[in-house]
């Protein structure tokens, strides 16, 4: 039942991309944008980790209903 690794590896991967986009478009002076790939960049695993959260209470739920 452990957390898949898979799962901190995309993590950390779109955490070194939205960091490196949100550097160079802070760079160039774009900063609007800058932020909003640093907004799209954390929904996005956000959803990745509430699709995490899903998957554990499915399993509690059915271990604790034996089904």
């Amino acid at each position: 039942m452990g957390i898949e690794v898979d799962i901190i590896f995309k993590i950390a991967g779109v955490g070194i991309v939205v960091a490196f986009l949100h550097t160079i478009l802070d760079q160039v002076g774009k900063k609007e944008y800058a932020q909003w790939v640093t907004l799209f960049g954390f929904i996005y695993i956000l959803f990745m980790v509430a699709s995490v959260v899903e998957n554990l209470f499915q399993k509690i739920k059915s271990v604790f209903l034996f089904q």
